[in-house]
C-alpha cells in the first residue's frame, strides 16, 4: 500500500485489478480540507487512462514490480533493446508505447526499467541528461539582447532551446522533464 502522498511519476497503481502506470500526478492544497494528488495513468496492459484524486493520507494499492538496472542496446523496427548488467538477460520494449522517450535513449547508457509480471512496463529516464550538439547555427555577439536562445540539436534529434554562446560538440546538460537547458558541460 501507498500513501496518496508518495505517489510520483512512474510509480505503478493496481485499480480495477490492472497495473497502471502514473503519467502525471499533481497535489492540490486547497484552503479549507484535505490535500489531494490528482493522478493520471496509463494502463499497462490496454493504454487507456484514468484520472483519479486521491487524499494525500489516504492508501492505495501498489503493483509489485521488478526495477532492473540495464544497459540500451540499440532500437530496430518495433523495439528498444536493453540487457540486464548483472544477468545479461535482453529485454524488448515497444517504441509504439515509448514513442516520448526516444529522444533521450542513449546507446551504452544504463536506465532503470521497470517489470510487471516479468514485462517491461516502463524505463526511467533520469531528471538530468548530458548530450552533445549535433547541430548548431552560429551568431555573431551582439545579434540580439540579452537572454537570448537559439535552437540546437542533439545526437539523439532532440531539439532544445540554448543561449547563443553554444556551439556544435559541445555538451549540454538538459532538464528532461521540461526539455529546457540547464548548463553547459566540461569535460
Amino acid at each position: 500500500m501507498i500513501r496518496g502522498g508518495d505517489i510520483v511519476k512512474g510509480t505503478c497503481l493496481l485499480q480495477k485489478g490492472q497495473p497502471y502506470l502514473v503519467v502525471d500526478r499533481e497535489f492540490h492544497n486547497p484552503g479549507k480540507g484535505t490535500a489531494v494528488a490528482r493522478i493520471k495513468m496509463k494502463s499497462i496492459k490496454d493504454g487507456s487512462v484514468l484520472s483519479l484524486t486521491i487524499p494525500t493520507q489516504q492508501e492505495v494499492e501498489d503493483a509489485q514490480v521488478d526495477i532492473r538496472a540495464c544497459q540500451y542496446q540499440y532500437a530496430d523496427q518495433d523495439n528498444y533493446h536493453f540487457m540486464d548488467n548483472e544477468s545479461y538477460e535482453q529485454y524488448e520494449v515497444s517504441i509504439k508505447e515509448n514513442q516520448e522517450k526516444k529522444f533521450y535513449l542513449k546507446e551504452g547508457d544504463v536506465y532503470e526499467i521497470t517489470l510487471w509480471e516479468g514485462k517491461v512496463i516502463d524505463i526511467k529516464i533520469p531528471y538530468k541528461v548530458v548530450f552533445t550538439v549535433a547541430e548548431s547555427e552560429n551568431y555573431v555577439k551582439g545579434d540580439t539582447v540579452s537572454g537570448a536562445t537559439k535552437p540546437i540539436v542533439t545526437e539523439t534529434g532532440l531539439t532544445v532551446r540554448v543561449p547563443l554562446f553554444i556551439k556544435q560538440d559541445e555538451k549540454i546538460l538538459v532538464n528532461t522533464e521540461t526539455n529546457e537547458y540547464v548548463e553547459r558541460v566540461n569535460d
